[in-house]
């Protein structure tokens, strides 16, 4: 029996081997959004479910009815390689995990020089 239509776009995810990464990369997402629409704990848009069958290369019934049992070997697929990504995505995402590393260390910083003042040591 099918399930709902999130379990239903995580199992086809899985079974193309697609990872959370590429699917949130795909949809212009963050990979912490997708986890929730694929939980269920986010609204799936028409737009974003749109772009997934898109991106499944399937028919959005196909995804409604979809029952893993009967077409895992349908499903997989070669790994998508990085080249067949929209490296414009990619570099945005870099650069936005490279500004949080960076509040990250701003924020170690000022918790080693509280300590420091605090204990005079270090």
């Amino acid at each position: 029996m099918p399930g709902n239509i999130n379990e239903n776009i995580k199992r086809i995810r899985e079974l193309k081997e697609y990872t959370q990464e590429y699917m949130a990369l795909m949809l212009n997402i963050t990979q912490t959004s997708y986890n929730r629409i694929e939980k269920g704990k986010s609204p799936l848009t028409c737009d974003k479910l749109e772009e997934i069958v898109s991106i499944f290369e399937m028919d959005l019934i196909s995804i409604i009815k979809f029952e893993s049992s009967l077409y895992k070997s349908d499903f997989i697929k070669p790994k998508v390689s990085l080249e067949q990504c929209d490296l414009s995505k990619i570099e945005t995402l870099y650069r936005d995990k490279i500004a949080l590393l960076e509040k990250l260390l701003a924020i170690t910083d000022r918790e080693l020089i509280k300590y420091k003042d605090k204990y005079k040591c270090i």
